[in-house]
């Protein structure tokens, strides 16, 4: 339970870096995300959760970490 909390807080600092950083260029970012279609917004989260499930299986199938 300790480490998901902790994988939590990781993902929450990694998340809120690009608004402490660039927050013009996040809030012209998320205008265009919010006239994206369902239909593609969908499939970009369909990719992004697969693409964290290959980097998870990866880390978990390698010996490299």
């Amino acid at each position: 339970m300790k480490l998901l909390f902790l994988l939590v807080g990781m993902v929450m600092i990694l998340e809120g870096v690009p608004y402490v950083a660039f927050p013009d260029s996040m809030r012209e970012w998320l205008r265009k995300i919010s006239e994206m279609k369902s239909e593609h917004l969908r499939m970009l989260g369909l990719l992004s959760m697969a693409s964290g499930l290959a980097v998870c299986w990866f880390v978990q199938r390698s010996g490299y970490f």
